[in-house]
């Protein structure tokens, strides 16, 4: 249940471990709370409605809103509870990567961050036909005012090489075919409409050797009736939440399960939670977190309720991981990646604030982790060896060496013994505080 947690969601603290073992049966865990449909939630602000001007880049408005719709989704994440809606959301951002940079007003990636909540347990197919139509997609890959008679060919090259396909499974012609099919649509403030004069006059077009008078729906459709589309859209999902380096035999049991089930995301998440490949030793503890995985994560396991959202964004572009301006339209790569000599600094400065209050930069929080109430909300709390496992079995995936488990037990201890030591003497909140640091420093809490 740690691994799956670890994997499934932002991290997660004791009570929410204990909450989730307490379901009568695993599939009941799945149904009632991993897996659970439920309302989207209320928007950051009234301005997701404003259609979009140049005087709110002028006056610096996009900015100030996409800082705060970043707080808004870190929120989110923070609160997500049991459920794996956030987690699903974060991937397919990743997946469809669009730049603010680009997609210049943050109303139009309100909408599309919207559209990946609606999805995330639904229907693949029926996402990518959306995506497809969403504003925030035509301005970024150039969609928008595409014409049929010489039309841009971007969204048609990404949809199939990073959105359906994969390299290798398509031809030049394939994408300037499927570029005519994909034309005809125009943003305007906060909508897309298709205008039947600017798609394509011809009668037919030919996509992977076959000929019709395709729409956009039709044309995915099609896509989706190649044997690839499956694989490459469970590979992925496979490389997020299982191991970087995919298991092909099972990356095909799970395209199988995908399309059984006409591409609904549910069942293929359930198929891939109950398996026996998702719980392998060597898969356990085997994932570098990203930073947004490390910031709320963190958070999480020391129950810090309200965090300072603010220290998240400076952090999370330090990292490298600033939400909604993913480096290209591939995303973030992920996995190694997300660690240098650099970063590796700074993930420690961040898991720091958490207990003491300041940046790396000595700039004060706005919340910090309370020590000793925390270590009371443990039954070892009063019994250092007991602590130290407790906390290292919540806290890391990666099994942590007798050496290792030593340092951090005489961190606590900080020159007492172990049958002096308890929650009630002087100093145990510095002594619990600097247990704390040590562990969240180490390369194993790097991992989940």
């Amino acid at each position: 249940m740690s691994h799956l947690l670890s994997r499934s969601l932002f991290g997660f603290s004791k009570s929410d471990l204990t909450m989730a073992l307490g379901y009568s049966t695993f599939a009941d865990f799945l149904d009632k709370t991993l897996l659970k449909d439920s309302a989207l939630p209320a928007a950051p602000n009234t301005w997701v409605t404003a259609v979009p001007a140049q005087s709110q880049q002028d006056d610096g408005s996009a900015g100030r809103w996409y800082t705060e719709m970043t707080s808004w989704w870190y929120s989110r994440m923070v609160n997500e509870g049991l459920n794996m809606r956030e987690k699903m959301v974060l991937f397919f951002h990743n997946h469809f990567a669009n730049e603010r940079s680009k997609v210049v007003y943050p109303q139009n990636m309100y909408v599309q961050n919207q559209l990946f909540r609606k999805y995330a347990f639904g229907n693949f197919k029926q996402l990518v036909k959306d995506v497809s139509k969403d504003p925030a997609m035509l301005i970024y890959l150039d969609g928008n005012n595409s014409r049929g008679a010489g039309p841009n060919e971007n969204y048609a090259r990404e949809l199939m090489e990073l959105f359906t396909m994969g390299i290798g499974n398509y031809t030049e012609t394939d994408i300037k075919q499927s570029a005519k099919v994909l034309s005809g649509y125009q943003v305007s403030g906060l909508t897309a409409t298709f205008v039947a004069s600017r798609w394509y006059t011809e009668a037919t077009v030919t996509v992977f050797g076959k000929t019709a008078k395709f729409d956009i729906n039709t044309l995915i459709d099609h896509i989706f009736d190649q044997k690839a589309t499956a694989q490459f859209i469970c590979r992925k999902l496979y490389q997020e939440f299982v191991y970087y380096k995919p298991d092909e035999v099972f990356v095909t049991k799970m395209a199988e399960v995908f399309r059984a089930n006409n591409f609904e995301m549910k069942p293929l998440l359930k198929f891939l939670f109950t398996s026996d490949e998702f719980y392998k030793t060597e898969i356990i503890g085997s994932k570098i977190k990203s930073p947004t995985e490390l910031l709320v994560g963190s958070a999480k396991l020391l129950q810090v309720k309200t965090p300072d959202l603010n220290n998240f964004y400076e952090l999370a572009r330090t990292l490298q991981m600033q939400l909604f301006q993913p480096p290209n339209v591939a995303g973030w790569p992920g996995q190694r990646e997300w660690i240098s000599s650099t970063t590796y600094s700074y993930r420690g400065g961040f898991t720091d604030s958490l207990l003491t209050g300041k940046r790396y930069n000595g700039v004060a929080v706005t919340s910090k982790l309370d020590p000793i109430p925390f270590a009371r909300t443990f039954t070892t709390s009063e019994k250092a060896n007991e602590f130290v496992d407790e906390i290292v079995g919540l806290a890391l995936r990666f099994p942590l060496s007798d050496t290792r488990r030593k340092f951090l037990l005489d961190t606590l201890l900080d020159g007492t013994i172990v049958a002096n030591y308890n929650t009630f003497t002087a100093n145990t909140d510095a002594r619990v505080n600097k247990f704390l640091k040590a562990l969240m420093r180490l390369p194993e809490y790097q991992l989940c």
